[in-house]
């Protein structure tokens, strides 16, 4: 079964390479308008996968990501409308020259071919993934989890109709339907026909494909992220961006983890940020620094009820939950230390009116996204202007941060002569 479908990812890749921008873009919006006028059919399979998902035992989490609801199917289409009205990328011309001899040389966008894509209870993924897909002119071999099939089904047969009514390849977006496991290990063997993988879940996800798989492979969305909140900072701007990093959504991998505090703002501030996140119902891990300017927070000088003192691997875990690590440091060197050893690499940020500190935090925090004074939540392929995403990169090859337009692609040189021969 695999192998045909990589065949036919194959062919229909060359196809969809060579389709004209206005093709793409009605299949892009004919997908958008199919996603709110099938909306009763996507939403009844939807429940069906949340039902069986609650029986499983998933977690909160994870019901989170796999529900969608009328607003999500309505941000799903909006994402594909944007991403039509973006330039194509494809047969772009950039790094223009022309050589002493008079040859002319630049290099050409071209679409990466075939993506297989694995992910976990997120079916607006498999609408993210197919919008950028299309409009770069890539195939993709989609496989969800078990969790999520029922709406994957129904949303991929809409893209493929989509496809279709364009005079489109529909095998340029084709679903593993099979649960069975075994059949990601063979996908990771498909070399031939596959030009990369993209895991999107857990580490687990993750490492098992870097360590079995014979396509290039993407890894990210695994985010432990932090704010540092410095002893300049706006202390009433600061709570509203940690507030808005934390509760959000606190189920997504920009959502915050941990914010260290500078010793010199810690008295004033941790107690603020207690009593106003636990409102929204945050509880806290705190590291023993954090714990004296809580204890008297709380009543008879104990600890606030919401608040737990730090566990050995609390400050590496990404809690997908509404649950935040509290830290006091004394100085931007120590922030900078505790970041180095528990980020991930995917979006950290500082809070601070100190120019200096801004940027030093700029210059020495290796993170695909960094921020000053702004709200980690913002590291997303929409927010940025990019349309949407197929994955938030953490490494560094060849993409790093949301993957959109240009991040699905790759150039080819191109050379024109007058008859040259090399002397």
């Amino acid at each position: 079964m695999l192998v045909e479908m990589g065949k036919q990812a194959r062919a229909a890749a060359r196809k969809l390479g060579r389709a004209s921008s206005e093709q793409k873009n009605a299949a892009l919006l004919c997908l958008a308008e199919a996603l709110l006028s099938s909306s009763a059919e996507i939403l009844a399979a939807n429940a069906e996968d949340l039902v069986a998902a609650r029986q499983a035992g998933l977690s909160a989490a994870m019901l989170d990501r796999l529900m969608l609801n009328p607003e999500r199917l309505q941000g799903m289409s909006a994402d594909l409308r944007r991403v039509a009205e973006l330039p194509d990328p494809i047969g772009e011309r950039f790094d223009q020259t022309t050589l002493p001899n008079g040859m002319s040389l630049y290099k050409q966008r071209v679409p990466l071919g075939v993506l297989a894509v694995i992910y976990e209870a997120r079916p607006n993924v498999t609408i993210d993934v197919a919008g950028l897909a299309l409009k770069t002119g890539n195939a993709i071999i989609l496989r969800g989890g078990s969790e999520t099939l029922g709406s994957n089904r129904v949303l991929v047969g809409l893209a493929r109709q989509a496809l279709q009514e364009c005079d489109l390849p529909v095998h340029a977006i084709q679903l593993i339907d099979n649960p069975d496991r075994s059949l990601v290990m063979q996908l990771l063997q498909m070399y031939e026909d596959v030009d990369m993988l993209i895991p999107r879940g857990g580490e687990a996800l993750h490492r098992f494909c870097r360590e079995n798989s014979r396509i290039p492979v993407i890894t990210g969305g695994i985010g432990i992220c932090h704010l540092f909140v410095d002893e300049s900072a706006n202390l009433e701007e600061s709570l509203k961006v940690i507030h808005n990093a934390k509760t959000q959504r606190p189920t997504v991998c920009n959502a915050l983890d941990t914010v260290l505090v500078h010793r010199k703002a810690a008295g004033e501030f941790l107690p603020r940020l207690v009593a106003e996140l636990e409102k929204a119902g945050v509880s806290f891990r705190a590291d023993a620094s954090a714990l004296p300017y809580l204890q008297s927070s709380g009543s008879n000088g104990e600890l606030p009820a919401s608040v737990l003192p730090a566990g050995p691997r609390d400050f590496d875990t990404e809690w997908l939950s509404l649950v935040l690590g509290l830290k006091v440091v004394d100085s931007l060197d120590e922030a900078l230390q505790h970041i180095e050893a528990h980020s991930t690499g995917h979006s950290d940020g500082i809070l601070t009116s100190s120019q200096a500190n801004a940027q030093r935090f700029l210059a020495e925090v290796d993170s695909a996204a960094v921020y000053v004074n702004a709200s980690t939540r913002f590291t997303d392929g929409a927010q940025f202007g990019l349309g949407a995403e197929v994955a938030v990169s953490t490494q560094r090859l060849h993409a790093r941060g949301p993957m959109g337009l240009r991040e699905l692609t790759t150039y080819k040189w191109v050379a024109v002569g007058d008859y040259h021969v090399r002397p």
